[in-house]
């Protein structure tokens, strides 16, 4: 587990005051209060001080004012826990005796050792608990790392993994996928099979698209064919602009178009199946099934148009799928308002927005090229 730096640090104090000791081993014996201390294990914290443990008599003398290690019930059973080697008592220089100038260790220490050792037996207490505390600290270590890195992970988690502190999103190895814009989407073909037979039921799409022209109004809806997985929102948004844009039916102000939701409209612009385009189509006596194309069903209210040229797209205009879609709305709508087909009458011309250009754009030896437009020059 990575451990997370946490709780207190250690920081040992000058002198030892985490019981490092100062030199050779000291004394094992001196009178004192019998100490205790928690028995040591690996990673635990050092033995007391040696001066601490200096400051006990090795034998125990009555002038002291303290008693015996050793008593009558028998050796002091924290002898073990209190001696660190095994230099006897009172040992010579280098064995960790008192320092050159304090007053030698034995009996008849008089008054002024007995005030030396009441302030020795206090750091003695001190240094005890100290080690209680230490043992505490090491033992509960594991735990806090825990905490903290418990800790710490909420902290980070509370702006979640993609956050910075401040509130900013972190940037990414991906970007992040940005929606295509409307000349993009009229540029993609989308897959839909020729022979497609929808359900033949139909949700008008939602929302409005007011006139923005003030010439002879007409009013449409979009009906879109269940089931077809197609972006409805782009055909209703491709009928108005292509119907509005003065290269169209709108061409200098004549006509204005406005799409409704509700209410009774002058045509419903229909988006449907192959199956479906043909069912409507043959109720005016139209047969779209030899090329598979649309129709201004003229008995109905309905101009149909074939999903699958408007998923496809045609030979004639091969990847200008764009133009494509507007010549296709063009066309139908231009049948709704009366007219009839034609065809170009001179090679390298613009075919006329009302020729078949889904069938073809040559006749008769005459090339013709693809055009989208009933007033393609403006």
């Amino acid at each position: 587990m990575r451990q997370v730096r946490g709780g207190h640090p250690e920081q040992r104090e000058a002198g030892g005051g985490w019981g490092e000791l100062r030199g050779a081993a000291g004394s094992s014996g001196g009178a004192g209060i019998p100490r205790s201390r928690p028995p040591s294990r690996p990673g635990g914290p050092a033995a007391p001080r040696q001066d601490y443990l200096d400051a006990f008599d090795a034998d125990g003398a009555a002038g002291d004012g303290f008693p015996s290690r050793t008593s009558a019930a028998g050796a002091d059973p924290y002898a073990s826990g209190s001696r660190w080697d095994d230099t006897p008592a009172g040992g010579g220089p280098g064995d960790g005796g008192p320092p050159t100038g304090e007053p030698a260790r034995g009996k008849g220490g008089g008054g002024g050792k007995g005030r030396a050792f009441a302030g020795v037996a206090a750091a003695a207490v001190t240094t005890v608990l100290a080690v209680v505390v230490a043992g505490q600290v090491g033992e509960g270590r594991d735990d806090g790392s825990v905490a903290s890195q418990a800790a710490t992970d909420q902290a980070r988690g509370a702006h979640g993994p993609a956050s910075r502190g401040d509130g900013r999103p972190t940037p990414s190895g991906s970007p992040s996928a940005v929606p295509l814009t409307y000349d993009q989407k009229m540029a993609k073909t989308y897959p839909l099979s020729a022979s497609l037979d929808g359900p033949g039921t139909f949700d008008a799409v939602p929302g409005v698209d007011k006139a923005p022209g003030t010439g002879q109004k007409y009013t449409y809806r979009v009906d879109v064919e269940q089931g077809l997985r197609l972006d409805g929102e782009l055909f209703a948004q491709a009928v108005q602009r292509t119907l509005n844009d003065n290269r169209s039916w709108a061409h200098n102000g004549g006509r204005t178009f406005e799409r409704i939701y509700s209410g009774e409209p002058d045509f419903v612009i229909t988006l449907a199946s192959p199956g479906t385009t043909a069912d409507w189509c043959a109720k005016s006596g139209l047969d779209t099934t030899v090329d598979n194309v649309s129709c201004d069903s003229a008995a109905t209210e309905r101009v149909m148009i074939n999903a699958y040229r408007w998923a496809q797209g045609s030979e004639t205009y091969g990847n200008e799928i764009h133009a494509y879609r507007q010549m296709l709305i063009n066309h139908e709508v231009g049948h709704r308002l009366g007219y009839s087909h034609v065809t170009c009458d001179k090679d390298g011309d613009l075919a006329p927005v009302m020729q078949q250009q889904t069938k073809f754009l040559e006749h008769d030896g005459i090339r013709c090229e693809p055009n989208p437009w009933p007033y393609p020059a403006s």
